[in-house]
């Protein structure tokens, strides 16, 4: 053979080989790919021999600061299917006991096998037919189980409700879609997951671990016990249980106090930052979100005009009116803009000469704790001119304002707070480029912005805020980021929620905020709130322009003056005066949650707050039942205005 022959041949003896390399390869990644990487098999070889039924944890429960048991868990049933081993049945009959129709039926069937919406479908591996059956259908269905093949019971736990309050702060469960599913393990398609308030936030906790008994088949697919006696099976960790800090009969009286209008009550306990009640009007009944009625009543509380699933504790922003004096005025102490005894004219309104904003009859001149205690408009403007024409201070007006703006942030305004809740707002706290770019120019004055003195124009807070406010004057100069839970089972809280937080203005400064305050509720605007000799109460209230509609009513205060136990915001949508509504309901608050009773002088006013009726214009016609009066003391009553 010659050398060109030869050549040929070890040719062709390189490429047949590289051939059966390339073959080998190939066989080799697809056996490889098909035991190892695709479950597909491993979950047939699997499911011939084993059923693996998933062990679902008990839910932690939820109780209020008193133990009261809020929510609890009590078994409900799902029906699952492992597709394979599904068999000729009457699907009538399957379709009666469930109170489904064949149409449903194929619908749910289509659904499960479509990888779009079930990313994880396998037909060797359980998959969820329907959730949370009745006893009823359980009953039913397990009857005549034998009848289906490839079907079983799935055993779960449902939330209940001991009362029908507070379900913004407890939140709902809801099924997991498959973005969730992608995101945590943890889940598969027909697991519930916490959407909204506590259940939510601390989701983690109150869930748990999954179980997992593996249950061994014959060579005909039956059950036949447990594998190797369990030796290999893993028990399911309940969740943690939670105590919260709200007490639950003084958040389903401020809801009763609250009822056919539209606002919050927000009560902390100064001390430690929690939360006492979160009330949002109006509310729902937590147990219309659970079961099989889920989607309907769900649809129904979305479409409702007054917007029950808004929770406006937390994400309603609106101006805060008078309430903001008193931010304002710790402000100017600190910035030394003005002392305690500082004096301006209340004669001609402000500007001098008369002007917006305008103010009301009072004693003129006047200092500060008076100031606060008549709620005097033209004295916060003076002040805010003061500040921000101060040139000895602040180069241009903007740098003031941005001392301004920085003393408001420090005490919890503009951004949220870190309430362990979810969905909380920031409200507004306008920096100098903001009214640089409004005005289109730096030179910007005070009086262009004259407004936010008294907690109008560009302002907003949420109600939490303004309780939060509350709580630092009656700490005079600390507060504990707000909370809702107060203890967790075997955990320790966060240490956000323990320490406490300092505002930039100076303590010492307080002292006369205080006494402002004090002095409103003994012989100024929040004179309803008098509860002397035995509860000293101090106070300030807001009448907040409305552009949609008649003025907001708010209040906010904290008692006893000394050693407080509670600060309180109360805001009444179009509620008008504060004095109408805010600080009649924060009057039965404040009883409610020191004297745990309403003393039965005060049963006429419990009577007419909870039945007045407040709503905007967009719902109906305004309902005012009746105007309110301030409550004295001694029982009289006198109109106050702002």
């Amino acid at each position: 053979m010659n050398r060109k022959d030869n050549s040929i041949t070890n040719g062709r003896y390189y490429v047949i080989s590289a051939i059966i390399v390339v073959i080998i390869i190939v066989l080799i990644s697809q056996l490889f790919n098909l035991q190892i990487l695709k479950d597909e098999y491993k979950d047939s070889a699997d499911g011939n021999a084993f059923f693996k039924k998933t062990l679902y944890p008990a839910r932690g429960t939820i109780s209020d600061r008193n133990d009261r048991l809020l929510v609890y868990n009590q078994p409900t049933y799902d029906v699952v299917y492992i597709p394979r081993e599904v068999q000729p049945f009457d699907t009538l009959d399957f379709c009666n006991i469930l109170g489904i129709t064949k149409d449903d039926f194929r619908k749910r069937i289509e659904n499960i096998k479509d990888r779009r919406l079930n990313r994880g479908y396998s037909p060797y591996t359980l998959q969820t037919f329907m959730t949370q059956l009745t006893v009823r259908e359980y009953g039913l269905l397990q009857e005549k189980l034998y009848k289906f093949p490839g079907f079983y019971v799935q055993n779960r736990a449902l939330r209940q409700y001991d009362y029908k309050n507070a379900a913004q702060i407890l939140g709902y469960l809801a099924e997991v879609d498959e973005e969730t599913i992608k995101e945590d393990r943890y889940y598969a398609r027909g697991d519930h997951a916490g959407k909204t308030g506590v259940e939510s936030s601390y989701e983690n906790i109150l869930r748990g671990k999954k179980g997992v008994e593996i249950l061994l088949r014959d060579a005909h697919g039956r059950i036949k016990g447990k594998y190797e006696n369990g030796i290999h099976d893993i028990a399911p960790v309940s969740g943690k249980n939670i105590q919260l800090s709200i007490d639950i009969e003084l958040q389903a009286y401020g809801e009763y106090l609250m009822r056919n209008k539209i606002g919050a009550i927000v009560m902390i306990e100064p001390e430690t930052g929690e939360i006492l009640c979160l009330v949002t009007s109006p509310t729902y009944d937590p147990s219309m979100l659970l079961g099989r009625d889920f989607k309907e009543n769900y649809k129904e509380l979305e479409r409702a005009p007054n917007k029950p699933l808004l929770k406006r504790a937390l994400q309603g922003t609106y101006p805060p009116g008078s309430t903001f004096k008193t931010a304002q005025g710790l402000v100017f102490l600190e910035e030394e803009i003005l002392t305690p005894e500082t004096m301006y004219s209340c004669a001609h309104g402000y500007p001098p000469g008369g002007g917006r904003p305008k103010c009301h009859g009072h004693g003129s001149p006047l200092p500060l704790v008076p100031a606060i205690a008549t709620s005097c408009n033209s004295y916060f403007c003076y002040g805010l001119n003061a500040m921000l024409s101060n040139r000895k201070k602040y180069s241009t007006i903007l740098d003031g304002f941005e001392v301004w703006k920085n003393h408001m942030v420090s005490m919890g305004f503009g951004y949220r707070l870190g309430v362990d809740l979810p969905s909380e707002k920031r409200g507004f706290i306008p920096n100098s480029q903001y009214y640089t770019n409004a005005y289109k120019r730096e030179n910007w004055h005070a009086q262009n912005i004259i407004s936010i003195a008294i907690g109008q124009g560009e302002i907003t807070a949420t109600p939490l805020q303004i309780a939060n406010l509350g709580a630092t004057i009656a700490n005079r100069g600390f507060y504990v980021t707000p909370h809702i839970v107060r203890q967790i089972q075997d955990t320790v809280i966060d240490n956000k929620y323990i320490e406490k937080r300092d505002p930039s203005i100076k303590d010492g400064h307080y002292e006369a905020i205080v006494q402002g305050m004090a002095n409103a509720v003994t012989g100024g605007t929040c004179r309803g709130i008098n509860l002397l000799p035995e509860i000293a109460v101090g106070g300030k209230t807001g009448t907040a322009e409305n552009v949609h509609g008649r003025d907001h009513s708010w209040f906010m205060g904290f008692a006893p003056v000394e050693k407080p136990k509670l600060a309180i915001a109360v805001l009444v949508e179009n509620g008008g005066f504060g004095a109408t509504f805010a600080v009649p309901i924060a009057r039965l608050m404040v009883q409610k949650y020191l004297k745990e009773e309403i003393p039965a002088s005060e049963k006429w006013l419990e009577e007419r707050m909870a039945n007045a009726v407040v709503l905007p214009n967009h719902f109906s016609t305004w309902q005012v039942r009746k105007e309110i009066p301030t409550v004295n003391t001694d029982g009289a009553s006198e109109s106050i205005e702002e």
